[in-house]
């Protein structure tokens, strides 16, 4: 199993999981990407969903989740 910084949770397949319901789902793959932010519309398979929260938690943060056109930079700057 590998456990990856803001994404799914990695793990050599086959694999068969339980979900809280009972049920049971398998993947055959060689690999699995299980998912760990809940956000999936494949839960529990890893769908990238991650990936959208991660870029809008650095902006809210003030991180650099995606480039402003320099235009945006300048305004933003000057003020």
């Amino acid at each position: 199993m590998t456990l990856t910084r803001d994404g799914p949770i990695l793990i050599e397949g086959p694999v068969e999981v339980v979900l809280d319901d009972g049920r049971v789902v398998r993947s055959d793959r060689f690999v699995v990407a299980l998912c760990a932010c809940r956000r999936s519309r494949t839960y529990p398979w890893c769908d990238t969903s991650h990936r959208r929260r991660t870029a809008a938690s650095k902006r809210r943060e003030g991180g650099t989740g995606e480039r402003q056109p320099s235009s945006t930079r300048n305004r933003q700057s000057a003020g």
